[in-house]
């Protein structure tokens, strides 16, 4: 059985329209309360951005985990990994984040995850469905009124947060004389990004740190570099720290305010992790620079790519028994600490290398060269025929002999919307364009 609704991270979409409608996050609670509540779960500990439909969604989903006769743990808005890690914490069975990530203010989304602190895999996922669709076609039902499941707010979880935040960076350390600009995309890490980095010794400066419900990830964070690269050169910061609206993604800009994205974390990471003994490799997805996977191997680290989705990231990492991996879109994990992506633990893990190097980020980031990379979108109403036409196959043979070792090409459709996504890397930026723009065409004539 497929899923219907849950994507590669979650249940997604435009408030107020369907499936994020406050009638189907209630009943997608009652579905998700029956199955776990099957499993044992008694609690359930629920988090959220700083969005102003939280709130709406958050008593929707409240009510539909009470009707199941599960109790809720309310924790406020806090970033999604301090769900993920709270959960265990708390003894909860299980966390529910009630956001969309990096999507603008008027996107909301739900996404689950067990006592481990990892996303639910995919049978949970499909008997939660299931149940979910009853509800859509039957209404929920409710257990006796004595079973009811009980609410009460968790006082102090940002705090517990953050206390386990700093417990990751070495007390043998100090991030004294590091100023550092971070941008927290008015989102749910606003308090808890900076709280960590000042008490760990930095001097901060914050920019995009007054949520008001609407102005989330809005020309900030993560997934928008423009007035962090400006705020860190103006005031000559050593660097800066960008998180998204969930925190469970970064972007960092060095001294000069040029990007460092999550194929060259991963790579600062892996290097400073063989340097202390790692022994183990980098699972990477299909959209990691070919730059990283040629970097790894002349530090003779293996490197293995997986599909897009940090779920994936994750399901590879326990299959090989490895601990580092990510996206290059900065979901980046580290199985000694977490089981999902968490901005803030990644963070530390880079200044730790900045501060026991002595060298700049810039000055580090140099140990990897990433190739040029052009991603053209072909809108297509027949995404799961066109590929298997014979002159789209031609035409991708074509390309896969142009580029020979020197060059990747990545073909996928995407999980959101009628596109087809056609990615080429190659060591010459005009090549690697010219030819994504013909096999787009291609694509786009078939």
């Amino acid at each position: 059985m497929s899923q219907k609704y849950f994507g590669t991270d979650g249940i997604r979409g435009k408030v107020g329209d369907f499936p994020m409608t406050p009638d189907f996050v209630m009943k997608l609670g009652w579905a998700a309360g029956v199955v776990l509540a099957a499993d044992g779960t008694k609690e359930v500990l629920v988090g959220k951005d700083t969005r102003a439909s939280g709130y709406m969604l958050e008593s929707a989903l409240e009510a539909g985990l009470s009707a199941a006769g599960v109790n809720i743990a309310l924790a406020g808005p806090i970033p999604t990994p301090a769900v993920a890690y709270l959960a265990s914490t708390f003894r909860a069975d299980a966390g529910v984040v009630i956001s969309a990530s990096h999507n603008p203010y008027y996107d909301n989304g739900i996404k689950f995850f067990g006592r481990s602190g990892a996303k639910l895999g995919s049978e949970q996922q499909r008997a939660i469905e299931e149940k979910l669709q009853y509800a859509l076609e039957n209404g929920i039902d409710c257990v006796d009124s004595e079973r009811l499941g009980k609410a009460r707010r968790v006082e102090d979880a940002a705090g517990r947060y953050i206390e386990f935040c700093k417990g990751t960076f070495s007390s043998e350390l100090s991030l004294e004389g590091l100023t550092i600009v971070v941008d927290s995309a008015n989102g749910a890490a606003y308090k808890v990004a900076p709280s960590v980095f000042e008490e760990l010794g930095a001097k901060v400066i914050n920019i995009a740190n007054t949520p008001n419900g609407i102005n989330i990830n809005n020309d900030c964070g993560a997934t928008s570099l423009d007035s962090l690269s400006k705020a860190v050169t103006t005031n000559k910061a050593d660097l800066g720290i960008a998180v998204d609206g969930d925190a469970d993604r970064i972007m960092f800009v060095d001294s000069q305010g040029e990007v460092v994205d999550g194929d060259e974390i991963l790579f600062l990471m892996a290097r400073e992790a063989k340097q202390a003994g790692y022994k183990g490799g980098v699972v990477g997805t299909l959209m990691s620079n070919l730059g990283l996977e040629i970097a790894l191997k002349e530090l003779d680290i293996p490197f293995v790519r997986t599909k897009v989705g940090d779920r994936y990231v994750v399901e590879k990492l326990k299959e090989t028994g490895w601990r580092i991996g990510g996206e290059t879109s900065g979901h980046i994990l580290n199985l000694d600490y977490a089981f999902t992506g968490d901005a803030i633990i990644a963070a530390l893990q880079i200044l730790t290398v900045v501060v026991k190097s002595e060298y700049s980020l810039s000055e580090l980031k140099a140990g990897m060269t990433k190739l040029p990379q052009c991603m053209v979108n072909v809108r297509h109403n027949d995404l799961d025929s066109v590929l298997d036409l014979d002159v789209v196959k031609d035409e991708v043979s074509r390309v896969e002999e142009a580029l020979g070792k020197n060059g990747r090409l990545v073909l996928r459709k995407s999980g959101t919307e009628p596109l087809i996504r056609v990615m080429i890397e190659a060591r010459d930026r005009g090549l690697a364009s010219e030819l994504a723009n013909s096999l787009a065409e291609v694509i786009r004539e078939n």
